[in-house]
């Protein structure tokens, strides 16, 4: 009888298991929702055509670089500037997805992001790479001066004993070495990029999408991860909390503004930031007003419209926040830096709303570790 009873209950628990894992409509959970919709919009009109974009500008970057290096004038550095900035702003969208060959790149934590925008940025790093022409970008010691914060600097900063960003490249004992540093950034930037492009274009977007599991390594999970960590430490933390001085005891840090040399862009910079977390969570396209499945419909999937109307008011404040500072956030710190703090409260409201109500709802696991405090 016992004997009888065991076999009832293994085959139950067998059924159980079965049913749960079950997936009619490729959701990889069984609350009902089609995350594979999910993933191929955010695959296929987000993510692809973003990286894509990314690979455009930085060609574009680099064919700016060769006319600046076969004619070194003013006008040609400001022309490798404008290049610069618009690779800058697409990375703004991209820097979200630490996914894939992005993740494989290595960077620690920060994974791929540490070849792109690491900053404040390591001048003296770069000055003796320039002189010694010893360096090597994809060594950790490097992630501080490389990316576009290294161009930043090579573009717009002035070097030791020189009066004008140009003179490096020119009467600079070391324009040579400054020179060849400023090819070989470009060109680690573009390798790097296009073995993302690559790897999505050849077979990780179709093991993104078929990757439904609910587990920490399903491609939702590391999805959901992503814009929170991205909203919380690149945008919040990294753009605004820092140079504002709220993680220090020693009042704000204007020299740690991202684009330091070009002080004029680091508001929109922010902005670029913001739109391309806000455009993951609705679901909208990238440069398009195409509109898909995303974290946006699952929440309302689930009854929670009141928190997708709660989440989406909280980012429309932190972009009325942004747009109220001076487009230089270093000036902003030292003309008023407690309007500077109160853009970062109100981008800090968001959080509990995203890593609190929005993780129980959709119920995932925070995989990265917080070390701020909040």
């Amino acid at each position: 009888m016992l004997k009888k009873v065991f076999i009832l209950f293994t085959i139950a628990m067998v059924v159980i298991a079965c049913s749960s894992t079950d997936d009619s409509n490729g959701s990889g959970t069984n609350d009902g929702f089609n995350r594979t919709e999910l993933l191929t919009n955010v695959a296929d009109n987000l993510i692809v055509p973003a990286f894509q974009d990314l690979q455009t500008k930085l060609s574009a970057l680099d064919a700016a670089n060769e006319s600046f290096v076969t004619n070194k004038s003013v006008t040609n550095l400001e022309l490798l500037s404008d290049a610069w900035l618009d690779a800058y702003k697409v990375w703004q969208h991209v820097q979200i997805y630490n996914l894939g060959e992005a993740d494989n790149l290595g960077g620690g934590e920060r994974g791929f992001v540490s070849f792109f925008n690491i900053y404040p940025v390591t001048v003296a790093d770069i000055e003796n790479g320039a002189n010694t022409g010893n360096y090597d970008l994809n060594t950790a010691n490097y992630h501080d001066a490389q990316g576009f914060p290294a161009l930043d600097f090579l573009i717009h900063g002035v070097a030791t004993g020189d009066a004008l960003p140009i003179d490096k490249f020119i009467t600079n004992s070391d324009s040579n070495g400054y020179t060849t540093y400023l090819t070989d950034v470009i060109t680690q930037m573009i390798t790097l990029n296009d073995a993302i492009v690559n790897s999505w274009e050849s077979g990780y977007r179709d093991t993104f999408i078929d990757n439904t599991d609910s587990g920490v390594n399903g491609s939702f999970n590391k999805l959901a991860n992503d814009l929170i960590y991205s909203y919380e430490k690149d945008f919040r933390a990294q753009k605004v909390g820092i140079p504002a001085g709220v993680f220090s005891n020693g009042g704000s840090l204007p020299e740690t503004v991202e684009a330091f040399y070009k002080k004029d862009v680091s508001k929109e910079l922010a902005l670029e930031a913001l739109i391309g977390i806000e455009n993951l969570f609705n679901g909208v396209g990238y440069a398009s007003t195409t509109t898909g499945s995303s974290l946006n419909t699952y929440l309302e999937f689930l009854d929670r419209a009141d928190l997708v109307i709660e989440i989406n008011n909280q980012f429309t404040a932190a972009k009325n926040a942004i747009n109220g500072l001076n487009e230089n956030f270093y000036q902003q710190t030292i003309d008023n830096n407690a309007q500077m703090t109160a853009a970062y409260d109100i981008i800090q409201a968001a959080i509990p709303k995203l890593k609190v109500d929005m993780k129980q709802a959709l119920n995932f696991v925070i995989d990265y570790v917080d070390g701020d405090g909040d």
